[in-house]
C-alpha cells in the first residue's frame, strides 16, 4: 500500500515537504544493497570523456559483465518489457514473445554504450517497481481510478446535451445553437489529444501530471457553468472544459499499456473503453431526472460533484506507471547514492535529443503525412471517424423519435440513451472470444499476422449497419419502443468490437508511429463528431428520422466492405508502406 502511495501525487507531495524523508524508494533506504551486475559494472574505470555525448541504443556495445547466460535470459526477457503501450499513446515497439511468465526472478545486467554510459533498466525479471509485475489487485485497482476518471469525462458531454431544450428556452437559442454545447466539448477533447499526448512521452514528465494538473483546471471550470447566464460564455466553457480532460481519451489507454503485457492488454483496454462507454450512457439518465425536476442547471451540478470525486481520486490513488518515468528517477537516486554520473537511463538520453520541433512534427505533420500516404489509415481514421459521428448523433435523433413518438418524459428520454446493455454484452462476447479463442491461439501458434486481429472488427462493421437500420425502420409510433433500443444495442455491440479490433491492429503495424497515428485518428473522430453533432437534427428534421438514418445506414455498407478489404489485402498494403511493420 505504502509503494502505491509513494508514487500518487498526495505522495509525491509528501516527499516534497519531508525533504524526502518519508516513503523511501529502496535505494533512498539504509539497507539497500546495490545489485550485483551494477557493482561489476562501476568497477570497471574507463569513464567517458563527455557524458553528455551518449548515443541511441544501436550504439549499445558487448560488455564483458554480458556473458552467456545474460543474452540467453536477461537480454531476451528485456524486449518482454518492450510492449505495445497503448490506444492513444504507444511509445515502444511490440512485444513479440508471449512468454510472459515472470515467476522467476533472473537479473537483468545492465547494458553500456560506446560512451560507457550504463544503462539504468530493471534489476530482475520480476522486479517490482515494473508496473507490468504489479499485483493483480493492484493493478486493477489503478485501471479503477483511471475508469473514473474517464467516465467523469465522458459523462459530461452528454451530462449538458439532456437539458438542451430546456437551455434553447432559458437562452433563447435555436436547436443547432444549443447542440454546440456538446459539439465543441468533443471537438475539445480532440485537440487536446494533440498537446497532452506528446507531454506524456517526455520521460521528464510521465503519466500522472498530464492526468492531474489539467483535471484541477476542469474541475474549476465545471462550477461557473452552473451558474453562467451568457450563452456565449457557457460554448466557452464546455469548449475548454473538453479540453483539459482530454488526457482521459489521450493517456487512458498508454496506462494501460504500461500496466498490462501484450497478451493481457486487450483485457484491460477493454474495461479503459467500456468506462468511456458508460460516461455517455449513465450521463444523460443523470442528468435528465435532474433536469426534469430541478432545471437545466442542476446537471451541471452533477458534473461538479463527479469531477470533485474524479479529482481526489487521482490525486489520493493514482501511481506513476510510465516505464521512462520510473526508470529516470531511478538512475537520479542511483547517482545519488553512487555518486558516479554513468549512471544514466535510455530516457534521459532519448530526452537530450527531444527537440520541440520534433514533438510538433510528431502531434501535427505526421499523422496527416500518414494518413494522406497510407490508404490503410485513411479508411482507418474515415470508418472510425463516421461510427463515432454517428454515435453522437444520436443525442439529437433521440428527442426526435421518444418523446413525441412514445410520449417519453425527459427523464425517460435520458433512460434511452443508456447504451451500456449494447456494450456489456459486446465486453463479454469479446472476454470470450480472447479467453477461448485468441489466447490460446497465441499460445500454440504464436502472434499471426495482424490482420488476424480484424475478424471482430469485420462482425462488428456488419453489426453497425444492422443496428442503424433496425432503428430506422423501427422508429414509429405503431411499433413497441423496445424494438429501436434493440437496434442502438446492435450497433454499440458492433462499434465496441470494430473499435477494439482496429486499435489492436494498429500498433502492431505501425509501432514506430503510433502516437502520431492515434493523435491524427483522435482529431478526426472528434471533428466528424461535431459536424454529425450539427447536421443530426436539421438532417433528420428534413428527411424524417426513418429515411434519415438510413441514409447512415447505407454509408456504412462501405464500412463492411473496408474492413474486409484490409483484412484480405491489408499485408499487400503493409508490404508497400513505409510506415509499417511486417
Amino acid at each position: 500500500m505504502l509503494d502505491l502511495l509513494r508514487e500518487t501525487p498526495l505522495g509525491q507531495a509528501i516527499r516534497l515537504v519531508s525533504r524526502n524523508k518519508l516513503l523511501l524508494y529502496p535505494e533512498e533506504k539504509p539497507d539497500f544493497q546495490l545489485p550485483p551486475q551494477y557493482l561489476a559494472q562501476l568497477q570497471q574505470h574507463e569513464k567517458p570523456d563527455r557524458h553528455e555525448r551518449a548515443q541511441k541504443p544501436e550504439n549499445i556495445i558487448p560488455d564483458a559483465a554480458d556473458s552467456e547466460d545474460t543474452d540467453d535470459s536477461a537480454s531476451s526477457l528485456h524486449g518482454e518489457d518492450a510492449d505495445v503501450e497503448s490506444l492513444g499513446r504507444v511509445g515502444t515497439r511490440p512485444e513479440r514473445d508471449l512468454t510472459l511468465n515472470r515467476t522467476k526472478s533472473i537479473p537483468i545486467t545492465p547494458q553500456k554504450t560506446s560512451d560507457g554510459i550504463i544503462l539504468v533498466d530493471w534489476y530482475t525479471t520480476d522486479d517490482p517497481e515494473n508496473p507490468k509485475n504489479w499485483p493483480s489487485l493492484k493493478k486493477s485497482f489503478v485501471m479503477f481510478v483511471l475508469c473514473t476518471y474517464t467516465f467523469t469525462v465522458y459523462s459530461a458531454g452528454p451530462t449538458y446535451s439532456i437539458a438542451g431544450e430546456q437551455i434553447e428556452h432559458y437562452f433563447g437559442v435555436s436547436a443547432v445553437a444549443a447542440s454546440l454545447g456538446l459539439g465543441l466539448y468533443v471537438l475539445a477533447y480532440g485537440i487536446g489529444d494533440l498537446l497532452f499526448a506528446p507531454l506524456s512521452e517526455i520521460p521528464v514528465i510521465g503519466r500522472n501530471p498530464v492526468y492531474w494538473a489539467p483535471f484541477i483546471i476542469f474541475w474549476v471550470l465545471s462550477f461557473p457553468q452552473v451558474v453562467i447566464d451568457d450563452f456565449g460564455s457557457l460554448l466557452a466553457l464546455r469548449f475548454w472544459l473538453g479540453f483539459f480532460g482530454s488526457p482521459a481519451l489521450a493517456n487512458g489507454g498508454a496506462t494501460a499499456g504500461d500496466l498490462f503485457s501484450l497478451s493481457d492488454f486487450p483485457f484491460g483496454l477493454s474495461w479503459w473503453v467500456f468506462s468511456a462507454w458508460a460516461g455517455p450512457a449513465i450521463g444523460p439518465v443523470i442528468g435528465g431526472f435532474a433536469a426534469e425536476a430541478k432545471g437545466w442547471r442542476w446537471p451541471m451540478w452533477e458534473i461538479v460533484w463527479m469531477a470533485s470525486l474524479a479529482l481526489v481520486s487521482l490525486l489520493l490513488f493514482m501511481p506513476e506507471t510510465s516505464t521512462p518515468n520510473i526508470l529516470l528517477r531511478r538512475a537520479r537516486r542511483l547517482r545519488k547514492l553512487t555518486g558516479d554520473a554513468r549512471l544514466q537511463s535510455q530516457s534521459e538520453i532519448d530526452q537530450r535529443h527531444m527537440q520541440v520541433s520534433e514533438i510538433v512534427s510528431t502531434a501535427l505533420i505526421r499523422p496527416m503525412e500518414i494518413m494522406l500516404k497510407d490508404p490503410s489509415i485513411f479508411f482507418v481514421n474515415l470508418y472510425t471517424g463516421f461510427f463515432y459521428g454517428v454515435f453522437y448523433s444520436f443525442f439529437e435523433v433521440f428527442p426526435l423519435v421518444f418523446p413525441p413518438m412514445y410520449g417519453f418524459s425527459l427523464s425517460q428520454t435520458g433512460l434511452t440513451f443508456s447504451c451500456l446493455v449494447g456494450v456489456s454484452i459486446a465486453i463479454s462476447l469479446y472476454f470470450a472470444y480472447l479467453y477461448f479463442y485468441m489466447v490460446p491461439d497465441n499460445k500454440k501458434h504464436g502472434l499471426r499476422e495482424q490482420e488476424h486481429r480484424l475478424i471482430p472488427a469485420i462482425v462488428g462493421s456488419v453489426f453497425i449497419t444492422i443496428g442503424l437500420f433496425i432503428f430506422a425502420w423501427t422508429s414509429r409510433p405503431d411499433v413497441h419502443w423496445i424494438a429501436p433500443l434493440i437496434g442502438v444495442a446492435i450497433f454499440c455491440i458492433g462499434h465496441f468490437w470494430t473499435m477494439q479490433s482496429i486499435f489492436i491492429y494498429l500498433p502492431l503495424s505501425y509501432p514506430k508511429y503510433t502516437a502520431s497515428l492515434f493523435a491524427g485518428n483522435s482529431i478526426w473522430r472528434s471533428g466528424i463528431a461535431v459536424g454529425c453533432v450539427a447536421f443530426a437534427r436539421p438532417l433528420f428534421v428534413n428527411l424524417g428520422v426513418d429515411r434519415g438514418v438510413t441514409l447512415l445506414g447505407g454509408f456504412s455498407v462501405a464500412g463492411i466492405m473496408g474492413t474486409t478489404a484490409i483484412y484480405v489485402f491489408g499485408k499487400r498494403l503493409r508490404a508497400r508502406s513505409k510506415f509499417a511493420e511486417s
